[in-house]
């Protein structure tokens, strides 16, 4: 067993070579997977009988010349991550689902993953996925203009929507928000998460994390208790139901600034999922509501990079401004579209105007935006 609690014990064979869990962990940084200063690998699978997969950019990639994993050779690259207790959960079957760190030789950082453990019908499994060590600057997110950040991160009321499929880079977005909040602004920040990903320590905010089934029952169960805690800005890390819709609108009613993401294709969508939340007849109180408070809603998309390396942010941003608020109050929802692509001046930006926008610049190619854009007309203007 000793063995099993030595990192750098080589128990993966592929290629001809055999590799420690701090080999591969180690390729997490490599340059060579590396863009702008982020990893391109975010996640590392393993099940017994398949080669061990990663995911690279958006797909997944098996380790070349990787052999089947055994059961013994996932324990041998998982374990030295784990406290005795945890190994002995593993080893009675049950699934354990914990965040762990590990620590390079003469490395100052250390690096931070959440591991899943679990049974399927070949036997073990497991997923590593890295949790980033600080949130990235907010300029470097990728905002298709600076004033549109530079009004987020200067709010003091209403709601921030930010939605997009899994994968979409949502939490990485709010983070940047939130982080620059947190170095610039004494407020009380609260964050509702599930499960927290980026960390946080109180600079000029005092900030608190509470993650969904570890401190709190559920989104809405957290969102009341934040609300008796004097909170100036709380994040909520989904809405996902009637409740939490009801209880983060009225949260910004009654003053506070409150961040949330929601499962959209785009922006407008995000507005119509929020109403068609709520009962029939509840529309016109709804509308009128999101009208008052609804500040900014983003949708976002990451999109393969015309170099083949990584992932570049397309944003489709609506800004309640210039008449929009008019027409969320008066039901004409699918009039926005034309509010966004006619008012670039001020801050807004279909997701076609962005895909464009990137595709002359040279950073994705045509076929990436028609394959991305959420309207076929896009094919006209490449």
């Amino acid at each position: 067993m000793e063995h099993l609690r030595d990192p750098h014990t080589k128990v993966y064979p592929a290629g001809g070579n055999l590799y420690s869990i701090s080999d591969l962990l180690h390729s997490i940084t490599d340059p060579e997977y590396m863009v702008d200063g982020l990893p391109r690998i975010s996640d590392y699978h393993f099940k017994v009988g398949e080669p061990i997969r990663y995911r690279l950019d958006s797909s997944l990639v098996s380790i070349p010349g990787g052999e089947a994993l055994t059961q013994e050779a996932i324990e041998g690259l998982i374990f030295p991550l784990l406290v005795p207790e945890r190994i002995a959960e593993i080893q009675a079957g049950g699934p354990i689902d914990i965040d762990c760190g590990y620590e390079f030789d003469g490395d100052e950082e250390k690096y931070n993953f959440r591991l899943n453990v679990f049974q399927d019908r070949h036997g073990m499994a497991a997923t590593m996925r890295m949790l980033p060590p600080k949130p990235p600057s907010i300029e470097r997110v990728g905002f298709p203009y600076d004033d549109i950040w530079e009004d987020l991160v200067s709010l003091k009321q209403g709601l921030v929507l930010i939605s997009g499929i899994t994968g979409s880079g949502k939490s990485t977005t709010i983070a940047s928000i939130l982080n620059h909040i947190n170095e610039t602004r004494p407020d009380r920040i609260i964050t509702l998460e599930d499960p927290i990903e980026y960390l946080y320590e109180s600079k000029a905010a005092m900030i608190s994390q509470r993650e969904v089934g570890v401190h709190v029952e559920s989104f809405a169960r957290g969102l009341r208790s934040a609300l008796r805690e004097d909170p100036d800005m709380i994040f909520v890390g989904e809405i996902r139901d009637v409740e939490t819709a009801a209880l983060a609108i009225s949260a910004a009613e009654t003053g506070h600034l409150v961040f949330s993401t929601v499962h959209t294709r785009d922006a407008i969508g995000s507005v119509t999922r929020l109403i068609d939340m709520f009962p029939t007849g509840r529309e016109r109180e709804l509308t009128t509501q999101l009208s008052m408070n609804l500040r900014t809603v983003i949708s976002q998309k990451l999109v393969p990079s015309a170099t083949g390396k990584g992932r570049i942010i397309a944003m489709e941003v609506l800004r309640n401004i210039a008449g929009v608020g008019n027409l969320i109050r008066s039901g004409k929802i699918h009039q926005l579209y034309s509010s966004m692509e006619t008012k670039g001046s001020e801050g807004m930006i279909t997701m076609e105007q962005a895909l464009l926008e990137l595709y002359n610049d040279g950073k994705i190619t045509a076929e990436t935006a028609l394959a991305f854009a959420n309207r076929e007309e896009i094919a006209d203007r490449l």
